[in-house]
């Protein structure tokens, strides 16, 4: 009977370190990772495109993220982003034209449940586009002035994100979906009925944790995969309510070597209206390949 007694206390004793160690190999979402998640990387692409955008050397979006919170425990953050996209064409003097400026704020509020490893985060966002030009809208035959056109706009963005980890694949998932408006008077008349100012965005992602980084106190994903749709709604261009040109998609995927700290390698592929500032009216259909910065830590 003592012996069985003995073996019972070893088992449960056993069990509930195991338990433990599995609530240990993936933490709690924090809002930190939630707001990184959503603001995006920071990349550079490859000049290898293939599709049908213009020739380039690479494309550079840089996304810096400067957070303003009480502590890392906060509920309530705020998060100011002086985000800049850049092009580099492969042309004479290897120009880079009219980069898109786009800062912006974004405050987040974190609900957190009983189950730590299911959560919801609203958040609402005020922001910038332009591209620093002041010439006209249109050239003489009516088309964009797309050197040096005067293109501005503000919007703001409120959504929802829904995080929730995956134990039995060591993997963490977002789902993102968001209402875009740009107000009649932040928006320059020119882009009335050629420029959507209501866009619906949902997002969906994956981060998938490597077995190695299991007892690591700063867990970084090897692999992700993040899908992106957005649907444009107004008038524009005499499309249909129901037109698929209103669609645009987006797919990234992205591996992490070991033997990189915070950069990997990515492809992607964007179908839909080019989002670089004046250049809002061409179509791409395009596979890029470049690096990407991964800074998340879970």
């Amino acid at each position: 009977m003592k012996r069985f007694t003995y073996s019972l206390i070893i088992f449960i004793f056993y069990t509930l370190s195991i338990r433990g160690q599995e609530r240990d190999s993936i933490p709690e979402i924090t809002l930190t990772i939630i707001s990184q998640v959503n603001q995006g990387n920071s990349f550079v692409t490859f000049p290898t495109d293939i599709g049908n955008i213009e020739p380039l050397w690479f494309e550079g979006n840089l996304i810096p993220n400067f957070y303003i919170r009480q502590s890392k425990d906060s509920r309530f953050m705020g998060v100011l982003t002086p985000q800049i996209i850049i092009r580099m064409y492969q042309e004479r003097s290897y120009p880079v034209r009219t980069p898109s400026y786009m800062p912006q704020v974004t405050i987040y509020y974190f609900f957190k449940g009983e189950n730590s490893t299911k959560n919801f985060t609203l958040y609402g966002r005020l922001a910038h586009h332009s591209n620093g030009q002041d010439d006209d809208f249109f050239l003489e035959n009516g088309e964009l002035n797309l050197k040096s056109g005067d293109f501005s706009t503000n919007y703001i963005e409120a959504g929802i994100i829904k995080a929730n980890i995956c134990k039995r694949f060591n993997a963490y998932q977002f789902f993102k979906t968001s209402l875009e408006i740009h107000p009649e008077s932040w928006t320059g008349d020119e882009l009335d009925g050629i420029y959507s100012k209501y866009r619906w965005h949902t997002a969906f992602s994956i981060f998938k944790l490597s077995p190695r980084s299991i007892h690591n106190p700063m867990k970084k994903a090897d692999i992700s995969i993040k899908g992106e749709a957005t649907w444009m709604f107004g008038e524009l261009n005499n499309w249909d309510d129901t037109s698929l040109n209103r669609l645009n998609l987006s797919l990234t995927m992205f591996y992490h070597p070991p033997f990189l700290e915070d950069l990997g390698l990515f492809v992607q592929y964007y179908h839909g209206s080019d989002y670089y500032n004046m250049y809002f009216n061409h179509r791409l259909d395009v596979i890029r390949f470049g690096l990407m910065t991964e800074k998340l830590r879970f």
